[in-house]
Parts: structure tokens; sequence; C-alpha cells
């Protein structure tokens, strides 16, 4: 790694927080030590990990994705399309130039320490499909230097592990009510078993019902069902924990606008809530473009204190994810030739499985009573001018008979995913000749197939509206994507001279991939994926200053090959994405002051990334299939610094701030005529990372009260890789406010009544960055949330 003299200049900081703030609780003594309890950033490690805090959490409402929670961590900037969470075609997380996004995957996540199973749309699953906010621990964040243990294939520039929180010592049953801004509502109970079977066991089961609208014009029908439980089980020197969890959900998605298009009209997304006359228009109907996803989660874990120094764990979890991604494109694929008879596709006859279109007439618009296909009219200039710049006269009524029939396609991709695994780790702590010694190793081993196949339905009648043919015309293809990972680690830590703390691991992962095609099995393809031996390390020094340390951490990283890219054609030299992460750092944990600074330098190399067949005027390409391919381009180089601090001034206030200065560049591919191909020029600023982003939050309680207040500011950040697109700075702002019910009247001891107002100003920017667009940043959103415990 060449980590040059001039970045070590830089200074980057990572902090420890304490919080005040968190939900008003009606068992006081016990919900009183948990509002008290200090929770801490940039733990003593030889690397920078930051956590988030109840205040955090207190700050986004409870129907909000629990994504949304990490956003004012230094380094982290997470934007959503909806207001609430809802469309996670429209979430982006960038952390110190590492995003993950529609299009990039390179941040790890886990569940409780276990894999999500990738965080791709199109067959993943991000922390918000597992776990309800109401049932969240906290996340904790390794920045750039991902922890040698995590289960991902993904974290190229981090982990985010997110942590159920565990059953109360207590027996407890919770009820909450939320209602709010554009048609939210969440119904969430949660029952608490307390200590139960001779006190060796408690758990916990919740279920949850959230719906809202859409935040433009009011059309979408978002709406999740979700059930969780977890329980922990004690005897002797075992412990026995299990979590599942069931998540249903139906969310209608939110469209990628261009700058100009923002600048000319900053409050739609040019997507539509009314079902029009015209097809072409109706492509863009809010409530075709939707995401269902339904996924099962669950895991058994066993930790063991064996004898005096050593330890180990064992884990067991399954994942089933079963949904479906929809358009509705303006035509119907012609996938049949009936030389000017009734066409096959609207009969609702059986479907043509595979193949392709019929070449020089791929589609049909209008039919007439009889189903034969009809042309438009000789000359006919079409008035349609709404979207993507208007449309031929194929796609006009006016350019048909008055009675011609418009015909329109309801397009399913279809995903499916099933995952089992295991996990094994050990940790040995021994004496050494006086030297303290911890030997540290685990085993992850996955089994998953991935399915994806694409149906074509007929619209019943594209006149009234989007009811469809359940049967499909057309299964353009079907695949299984089966895959096996193995991932191992060895780490040792010394501890030298009582002040030095000196570790170094190693890992290894190897993924097998293969491609299933069920109509072809001359397609089918394998890919294997076996990393070199990846090297971690670093230092930690205690100062003679007390609770001062001096960290330093080296991590190389890896994305191997996946199955997504056999989707498409891949190039015979494709490499897997690596990166190497460099921190420098400084921390520090007082009794009321709790702060470390950190500098960074990443390199990301050979970077992967998809080109398709994208139609004119960024008109999507309904039937893509197959197309298309992935070739690694360059990579990035970044560096910065990040600071922040959390002080806590009084039993009844603290503070927070946090600074963040990134500097992500592009590197070239070495080939200066491929780089002019892709648009790619070496040293230009990464998309989507703003140079600098700067949170400062104040937090109050005071008996039965407790509010807060966060400001966080995002600079100035690139839409393309030219840079000439700039989406400017913003600013949001967070209030929460809380009050316990029995400060209000006696009848209402137990309540717990408060208010969110996220974006307080209204602020209107571009939020999360992908292809060729950006999504709108949602507006200001009030929600007022009921809880009763008993």
């Amino acid at each position: 790694m060449n980590f040059k003299t001039r970045k070590c200049l830089s200074i980057a900081v990572s902090i420890a927080l304490a919080s005040m703030s968190g939900l008003a609780r009606a068992q006081a003594e016990q919900e009183a030590a948990e509002v008290q309890e200090i929770v801490i950033l940039g733990t003593a490690r030889t690397y920078s990990n930051v956590t988030t805090t109840q205040s955090m959490q207190d700050q986004q409402n409870p129907i909000t994705s629990v994504l949304a929670t990490i956003d004012n961590l230094p380094g982290v900037n997470v934007t959503e399309g909806d207001t609430f969470g809802f469309d996670d075609w429209s979430t982006t997380i960038n952390l110190r130039g590492y995003q993950t996004s529609l299009s990039d995957q390179q941040l790890g996540i886990t569940i409780d320490g276990f894999p999500n199973g990738d965080s791709n749309y199109g067959g993943g699953a991000k922390a918000n499909r597992y776990i309800d906010s109401m049932n969240s621990a906290g996340v904790d964040i390794n920045q750039g230097i991902a922890d040698i243990s995590t289960r991902s294939t993904e974290a190229l520039g981090g982990t985010l592990n997110f942590r159920t929180n565990d059953p109360q010592e207590v027996q407890r049953m919770r009820v909450q009510f939320s209602q709010g801004d554009y048609g939210s509502q969440r119904y969430y109970s949660r029952y608490d078993s307390g200590r139960i079977l001779n006190d060796s066991s408690r758990l916990w089961v919740s279920f949850n019902h959230n719906e809202a609208s859409d935040w433009m014009e009011g059309s979408a029908q978002n709406q999740r069902d979700h059930f969780a439980g977890k329980f922990i089980s004690e005897l002797n020197n075992f412990t026995l924990t299990g979590y599942y969890s069931w998540d249903d959900i139906h969310e209608d998605n939110y469209q990628r606008i261009t700058l100009d298009e923002f600048n000319s009209d900053p409050d739609w997304d040019r997507l539509i809530g009314t079902w029009t006359d015209v097809a072409y228009v109706n492509q863009l109907y809010r409530r075709g473009w939707s995401t269902l996803r339904e996924n099962n989660f669950g895991y058994l874990k066993l930790d063991a204190d064996l004898f005096a120094g050593f330890s180990g764990s064992i884990g067991l979890y399954m994942h089933e994810m079963d949904g479906r991604g929809d358009w509705v494109p303006p035509y119907i694929a012609n996938v049949s030739d009936e030389a000017g008879f009734s066409e096959y596709e609207i009969q609702g006859n059986l479907p043509v499985l595979g193949g392709s279109q019929v070449a020089g007439k791929s589609r049909l618009f209008f039919v007439d009573a009889n189903g034969v296909a009809l042309s438009p009219f000789d000359g006919c200039q079409s008035s349609i001018t709404f979207p993507y710049g208007g449309a031929g006269p194929e796609f006009d009524p006016a350019c048909y008979p008055d009675n011609a029939i418009p015909l329109q396609s309801y397009r399913h991709t279809n995903y499916a995913r099933n995952r089992d695994g295991l996990t094994v780790d050990f940790q040995w702590d021994a004496d050494l000749g006086g030297v303290a010694n911890t030997l540290s190793g685990g085993l992850w081993y996955e089994d998953s197939t991935r399915k994806e196949w694409r149906t074509w339905h007929k619209l019943t009648d594209a006149r009234v509206g989007i009811d469809f043919d359940q049967t499909p015309y057309w299964i353009q293809y079907s695949r299984e994507f089966p895959r096996e990972t193995t991932m191992w680690y060895l780490q040792d830590q010394l501890k030298l001279l009582e002040f030095i703390t000196v570790s170094l691991g190693i890992r290894e992962f190897d993924v097998k991939n293969k491609r299933e095609d069920l109509f072809d099995s001359t397609q089918n393809l394998s890919l294997n994926s076996k990393s070199d031996t990846l090297f971690t390390g670093g230092a930690s020094i205690e100062t003679p200053v007390d609770g001062l340390e001096v960290f330093f951490g080296y991590a190389e990283n890896i994305k191997p090959l996946l199955d997504l890219i056999l989707e498409r054609e891949i190039s015979g030299s494709i490499e897997p994405e690596t990166a190497e992460n460099l921190e420098l750092g400084l921390r520090y944990v007082g009794s009321n002051l709790t702060a470390s600074a950190v500098l960074f330098n990443n390199e990301f190399s050979n970077r992967l990334e998809f080109f398709g067949p994208q139609l004119a005027g960024n008109i999507p390409n309904y039937e893509i299939g197959q197309a298309g391919r992935y070739d690694n381009v360059g990579g990035i180089e970044s560096d910065g610094f990040e600071l922040a601090g959390s002080y806590e001034f009084s039993d009844n206030w603290s503070l927070y701030l946090s600074y963040t200065d990134t500097n992500a560049t592009y590197i070239g591919t070495g080939i200066p005529e491929l780089d002019t191909q892709l648009d790619l020029t070496p040293g230009n600023t990464v998309v989507n990372t703003p140079d600098q982003m700067f949170v400062v939050s104040l937090d109050w309680m005071r008996g039965n009260y407790y509010a807060g207040l966060s400001t966080k500011k995002v600079g100035d950040r690139y839409m393309d890789r030219s840079n000439s697109l700039v989406a400017s700075e913003y600013n949001t702002t967070d209030l929460y406010l809380n009050v316990r019910g029995e400060e209000l009247a006696s009848f209402l001891q137990g309540f717990d009544l408060g208010i969110v107002i996220n974006n307080v100003f209204d602020e209107s920017y571009l939020g999360g960055i992908s292809g060729f667009g950006a999504w709108i940043g949602s507006p200001r959103t009030a929600v007022f949330t009921a809880t009763f415990d008993f």
C-alpha cells in the first residue's frame, strides 16, 4: 500500500458518545437504568469502530427503517427516497467513499453477527428486512477496517452489524401506536416474559404493521407486516440464543430524475398516481413500480466457556426470501409470429418459455377486435410529449382507428433465495511468559441458491387499470444460482509492556458459483473465486494521559466474484474487487467526554461495473434479459479525516459533534482510450460522495420530559463521473420531544407520548445518486407516537 506522506497530515475522527435520552419506560427502575447507560463509540481496538446511541434512535420515528439510525455517525451518509424508508430501490449508504446502493454493494451487513445474504436489490436483503426499529439494540460500524470475523462477501469498505435487543429481565407487555404525515400508521405490540424456567431463560415476541403512502401525489400503497421473537437461555457455562423474524412488505417505488428535471420541478419524480388512456404514459404509474418481498430469517447460537481461558461459539442460521420487482411496459412483447392472425400473447394461452422476440416486429401496441396487430397510420405524427421526451406514432392512440384496443404488459422479475449456514468461533486467552496473549479464529460456511425468472403478463384491459392475467404470456428466462461460501480466519493479539496491544490476523475466502439455465442447459456456467491470504493487523498504545490511546490498523478486504455477475456476459479476465484500508487514530474515553480521531486512506481496486444496453433518453430497457456485461474499470482511492465528540456537561444535557472530510477519487483503468469510453477521468471525485459532512446534536432530559435536536450538513456531491453535474449541499434537522404520561394526568401512568419531526425546515435536496440520476430527498415529516407499558 502506498500511503502517501501528505495523507498522513489529514486527521479523521470517530467518536464515542453518551446517550441520555431514550424511549420512556413504565418499569421505572429498569428503564431508568437503560436511559442512563453510556454507549461508547470507538471502543478500544486496533481500528476505528463506532456505535449508534439511543439518542440516534430517538431522532427517527418508529415507522422509519432501522437503516436511518446510522446517518449521524462520522463518515456515514444514508439517503432514502421514501421518508419512512419504504423504498429499498432508492436506498443508498455511503461510508468513506464506499457505497451500498442500487448499483453498488461495497459494505458488509450482518444481523447479530450473521450474514444478511447480500444487499443487492435482486435477491439480497438489507437489515431493515430483518429488524424492526423498536427491536434494535443499536448498530456497530467498523469503518474501513472490517472486523476480521465478519461474515460478509461485500465488506470492502467496512461492516454494519445491526444488533437485536435482548429480552427484558422482568415481565412486560408493550403496545404502541404511531400516526403521521402521508397516511402513515403503525401498530406494534411486544411481550417480554421476564425470567422464567428457574430464572434461566427469557424471551420476547413482537408483531407490527406499518403503512404509508408516498409523499408526492399520495398514490402509493406501502405496507409492511413484521413478526419477530428472541430468547436467551443460560445454563452453567453455556448460553443459547435464538432469533427469528418474518417480514412481508409491499413498496411502491420512486424514480430517479436528472438534475435538469429537479431544477425544473423539485417536488415530483415524474411517476403518476392516476391511470390515463395512454399506455405510454401509464408506464410511469406508481403502483406499477413496485417491490414485493417476504423474508424469513432465523438463527441459533451456542456460546460456551469450555475451560479456563478458552471460550467458543457455534451458530446455525437460515434465510428464505421470495419476491418480485414490477414494471408496466407500454406494449406486449411479441414472442410468437402469427403472420397477420390473432396474436397468441393476448389469448390467455400457456406461456412461451424462453426464446426471443419476433425479428422486425418485436412489440405489439394495438390490436383490433379480433386480436390482430395494428400499425399506425402512414405519416401520423405523435402528439405524446411525456415521458422521456415523447414517443413515436406506434404508441399514440390518435394514430390508430377509434376502436383500436391498446396493449400493455405487467412485467415481473421474480426473486427467491434459500440460505443455510454455519459459524464457528473460538477464543483462547493465555499468559505466555508474562505476556497476555489472545488467539482467536473461526469458520463460516454457507450454502445458498438464488433463483430469478422473468414473467410478462397481459393487462386485462389497458384502458381501465393495472389488473393483469395471472398466467404469463412469456417467461423470458428462468435460472438458478447455487453458491457455496467458505471463510476462515485466525488472529493473534498480544499485550506488551502493559500498555501496547498488537494484533495480526489472516483470513481467506473460497466462493463457488454456478448458473443453471432451466430453459437451455448449454448456457450453464461455473465460476470459482478464491482469495489469496488476506492480512489484517494493528496496534493500540495507551498513553500516560488517563483514557487516551493511539491506534493503528491495516486490512486487506475482498469482494469475491459472486453469482450476480453470472446473469450477464463476463470477460475471461475478470477479477474480484479488492481494497486496502489504513487508519491512524487517537481515542479518548473519560467520565463525561468521549472522543477519538482517525485519519484514513483506502484504495479500492478492480472495481466491477455493469454495462447494459440503455435506450435513448434514459428509458428503461424492459427486455434487457441477459444482455449487457460486467467488466473491471479501475478503482477508487479515498482519504480524509473525521472529527467528532460527545460531552455530557450536566445531568440533563449532552452534546454530540462530528465532522467528516473525504477526498474520494477515481483510479483509471490504465488505458486512456478505455477511460474515455467509460467517461472516466482519473482523479475526478467519486459520484455521490460528499466532500464534507457536519453533525451537531443536543439532547436533554429532566424528570418525565426528554427531547433532542440534531442538524446534519452534507456537502456537494457529483452526479456523474465527469464531475459536470453537482447535487448541491443540503442541511436537514430532526427534532423529537417526549413526555411520560403521568406528567400530564394520573390515569396516563405507563404511557409515553412523543413526536418526531424529520427535516424540520423542509429542505429541498437530491438524495441518493445511482446510474444516470438521483432520487429526491424526503420532505418535512411529523409522526406522533403513543407507547403503553403494563
